[in-house]
């Protein structure tokens, strides 16, 4: 039995870094030659920062872009979480390009990189995966607002280094009080959220003084989330 009431969580990797190789520079030659080596189209091929640097630095705000590997280890951690697998939390991913994926609690993330990228390509082309049968993840539209509307979040808290400095424990205590909180994880390398998320949150919360990759910072607060609930 546990040990508190259970809310639902909402977990949205916010801003994240996965995104089709956009338009204007599928004819550069590195992209170009990534895909033929690939065997695919440029307009198909997930943009990556690692193989399309020399073509992205032309790109508008492209430092925040290209690290659908941040995407990957993420979802790898979350979605095998205890407080997923026992189905108490929501699992969304808004892009760069403002899509909002929703992704099944049950979905079990491939491990190897390149598969990830492969279904990531299949989902941002298609709409979904599997592009036939019940849907593990799926676009569901365009704008956070569709998060919103999903969730009905009571509270909203959004990890950043620039916001009130709060134990990971205190953070939890709060978000299990409330019966539809929404945690927001930034799914970007570098520089900050676009200011509407600090207009959105309730609570902009430092759980630590330094910069902490995405996947390190959600396990901090999912964990301190897991024993507020009782769950070990």
């Amino acid at each position: 039995m546990l040990a508190r009431r259970v809310a639902l969580i909402t977990f949205a990797l916010a801003e994240a870094a996965l995104e089709l190789v956009p338009a204007e520079i599928q004819k550069h030659p590195a992209v170009r030659r990534n895909a033929r080596r690939r065997g695919k189209k440029p307009s198909d091929v997930l943009l990556d920062v690692s193989l399309h640097f020399a073509a992205m630095k032309n790109l508008e705000g492209w430092e925040k872009r290209g690290r659908p590997d941040i995407v990957h280890t993420t979802l790898l951690y979350v979605l095998a979480t205890p407080l997923c697998r026992k189905g108490l939390m929501r699992v969304y991913v808004h892009t760069v390009a403002d899509l909002i994926v929703e992704v099944r609690p049950d979905t079990r993330i491939p491990k190897n990189y390149q598969r990830f990228v492969g279904l990531m390509e299949q989902l941002l082309k298609e709409g979904r995966v599997p592009p036939k049968g019940e849907a593990l993840m799926r676009v569901v539209g365009r704008g956070f607002s569709h998060v919103l509307e999903a969730s009905q979040p009571s509270f909203i808290a959004l990890l950043s280094e620039k916001g009130t400095p709060t134990r990971p424990r205190d953070l939890a205590e709060r978000l299990v009080r409330e019966p539809s909180p929404l945690l927001i994880v930034g799914g970007f390398q570098r520089g900050d959220f676009s200011p509407y998320f600090y207009e959105l949150a309730n609570l902009a919360a430092s759980i630590y003084p330094e910069p902490l990759d995405a996947w390190v910072a959600s396990s901090i607060v999912l964990h301190a989330v897991e024993e507020a609930l009782g769950l070990y």
